[in-house]
């Protein structure tokens, strides 16, 4: 409100300052007025019927002194409004994203600018109540590095209801890649998401179901990654497939040749080829990452080359741990994680085992143990568990392989320790990995009068695939069951480890 600057009290040094002309006014104004008043009454009292016309004129100036009280009660006004040109919240929902953008953008782009423009009150639609059952997905998509793009992409999805949980750029020469984790509701399906991209201007759309382990940030998962690579060896290819989705991980020897293609090979920098990644593996040869159709970019690429180059620092390295157990019969056994080191002890093992064993488990005649471990052993390829007796001898061992984007189990356990549970105890501990590091399913091939193995397999109490091809038998086991259970242990293992802290503080 404005006011006059004659109501206002100014001060001088803290002081109020005081102005004597205006108080001689104010004075000489009050003594006119008693003078005017006092010759009034004088002339009206002196006056012929003075008393009562001073009466009537008191009476009628108290009733239009009540009526005017009276009417201002009923009739009040409201305080003038003053517009300072802020806008209220709006009562309804908003028509956008509940959640803020978070995520990290690993570069800044004509994409990354104000999400939706603001919505007046007025004509903002109120929306419908969002359904309880959604659905998360990891969606990637291609708009142009122009100002804007991004605001219509998020303005189309939060049409659609679409909630944006966090969001990653990937700028390149002829666009921006905006990587989403969304969170739709459950009725609108890939296809019908897809569309809705399209015609806000995105193109070579992926998209994916994702689950409560995708809600991390990029940073965090990535961290979490690199600190898992440097305490085992055995968890690169794993990392490399968790970092960059679906992917095919293959790791090729120094000198060995792509069929079709002819030698197999990388520049120390890596290479990156579209959908394609070529990386020089620490102790040699080539790593080769392949996605069917999703094109890497460099983001990705300088994240994997990172936890490559990590991991060839660290060098050669196992995480220390075992387990004694006791068996039906009362005997002693080690468990433990198992890996080159292990060569020696591992052929003698063979050496032991009969021919029958040896062609149950490899499908076949044995002509090399060499060519077998060296790459069983591996931790490139995998994780090996080894049971050793009381004397140091290797007798058992069970082995957990990256195979592509698949994983398999395969287990060999000498002849005079077989039916003792061993086998069933290997398995079990793999499945464990596996389903520990997130994977969907496992699956094993052996003959199909291998009645241990299945046995196994079937103790596992998990759902069982079987698919028999000339006498030849794979076992899959889904591992749903498995990773929620693998996901609560860990759970109640870092609650126990910090009530642990907390006493010992």
């Amino acid at each position: 409100m404005t006011r006059n600057l004659s109501d206002v009290t100014r001060a001088k040094n803290g002081r109020p300052v005081h102005h004597w002309r205006r108080d001689v006014v104010e004075l000489a104004a009050l003594f006119t007025a008693v003078a005017v008043a006092d010759a009034v009454a004088n002339l009206i009292g002196h006056g012929p019927g003075g008393i009562t016309l001073l009466l009537i004129s008191a009476v009628v100036l108290a009733a239009t002194a009540g009526f005017h009280i009276w009417w201002s009660r009923r009739h009040g006004h409201a305080p003038p409004v003053i517009d300072t040109g802020a806008r209220p919240p709006s009562q309804g929902q908003q028509a956008g994203p509940s959640a803020p953008l978070t995520g990290t953008a690993s570069g800044t782009s004509g994409t990354s600018g104000t999400a939706a423009a603001p919505m007046s009150a007025a004509t903002a639609p109120t929306p419908e109540t969002v359904p309880a059952a959604s659905t998360l997905w990891r969606m990637r998509t291609t708009v142009k590095d122009e100002p804007g793009s991004l605001a219509e992409l998020c303005t189309a999805l939060a049409g659609s209801r679409v909630d944006i949980l966090s969001l990653q750029t990937h700028p390149l020469a002829d666009g921006t890649v905006d990587e989403f984790l969304l969170r739709a509701p459950a009725g609108l399906t890939a296809s019908a998401l897809t569309r809705v991209v399209a015609v806000a201007g995105g193109s070579d759309t992926w998209i994916e179901r994702a689950d409560a382990h995708d809600l991390v940030d990029a940073p965090t998962r990535v961290l979490g990654l690199a600190a898992r690579t440097a305490l085992d060896a055995a968890e690169l290819p794993l990392a490399l497939r968790q970092l960059l989705g679906r992917c095919t991980i293959r790791q090729s020897p120094a000198g060995a040749s792509d069929a079709g293609r002819g030698p197999v090979g990388a520049p120390v920098e890596g290479a990156l080829e579209d959908t394609v990644l070529r990386l020089r593996a620490p102790e040699g040869g080539v790593i080769t990452v392949e996605r069917p159709y999703l094109p890497f970019t460099p983001t990705e690429f300088a994240r994997a080359r990172a936890l490559v180059d990590l991991d060839a620092r660290l060098g050669p390295r196992m995480p220390h741990g075992e387990d004694v157990l006791t068996l039906p019969e009362g005997n002693e056994i080690t468990v433990r994680r198992a890996d080159v080191r292990d060569l020696e002890a591992a052929k003698e093992m063979h050496e032991r085992c009969s021919p029958r064993s040896l062609g149950m488990r490899y499908h076949g005649p044995v002509g090399d143990a060499d060519r077998y471990l060296n790459h069983l052993l591996s931790p490139r390829y995998g994780r090996t568990l080894a049971v050793q007796t009381a004397s140091g001898r290797i007798v058992g061992l069970g082995h957990l392989l990256w195979d592509g984007d698949e994983t398999e189990v395969a287990l060999l356990v000498e002849d005079g320790w077989q039916r003792r549970g061993i086998g069933a105890e290997l398995l079990r501990r793999l499945v464990a990995m596996a389903a520990e590091a997130g994977c969907e399913s496992v699956y094993a091939v052996t003959q199909a009068s291998n009645t241990g193995m299945v046995a196994a397999m079937r103790g596992l109490e998990l759902p069982l695939d079987y698919q028999i091809e000339e006498g030849t038998l794979v076992v899959t086991a889904r591992l749903e069951s498995a990773r929620a259970a693998a996901a609560a242990a860990a759970a109640e293992e870092q609650r126990a480890e910090h009530v642990e802290r907390i006493i010992k503080d």
